[in-house]
């Protein structure tokens, strides 16, 4: 049964590992379509439109420097591919211990440590945007971050515990 669990422990960490490779694949062949909207929650654009009265409370927080904007996208990018890194690391050696070539808590702390990167990621976009305001206009990131979020917290959980 411990070989078992090992096993399910390293396909759900391959599948976070693949999920957010393909994100970063993207990010870095097509940053555009990301980066737009990152600068589009950024400056509260929709908000704006969509809820002039409220977007008037907070439109201070609304970042229209395209220097910081681009910024901020890059480092998104950046933190990424590290946790993309450090989840294929996780798997690599999830696998070794699957082969009784490492020590199995190594290999669970190693698929932690990328897992709490991934789930750094969305946990960052749900505070981030919720700064500004983005729930008001941007519903289906906000949802998407949500379920990365649980996603990586699950993940977390079943390779501490299990």
């Amino acid at each position: 049964m411990a070989l078992m669990i090992l096993i399910a422990q390293t396909a759900c960490l391959t599948f976070l590992a693949l999920w957010l490779t393909t994100g970063v694949r993207d990010n870095v062949l097509y940053p555009l379509n990301n980066e737009a909207f990152t600068a589009e929650v950024m400056t509260m654009a929709r908000m704006q439109v969509d809820y002039p009265e409220s977007y008037a409370l907070v439109a201070h927080r609304k970042v229209e420097s395209r220097k910081l904007q681009l910024l901020a996208f890059r480092l998104v990018v950046i933190w990424e591919l590290l946790a993309c890194i450090a989840l294929w690391a996780g798997v690599g050696v999830m696998v070794l211990a699957i082969l009784n070539m490492i020590d199995t808590q190594i290999a669970l702390a190693i698929g932690l440590a990328g897992t709490l990167m991934f789930t750094t990621t969305w946990a960052m976009f749900l505070i981030v945007g919720n700064h500004f305001s983005y729930w008001f206009s941007h519903e289906g990131a906000q949802n998407t971050h949500y379920q990365m979020t649980l996603w990586g917290i699950a993940t977390m959980i079943f390779l501490a515990v299990a």
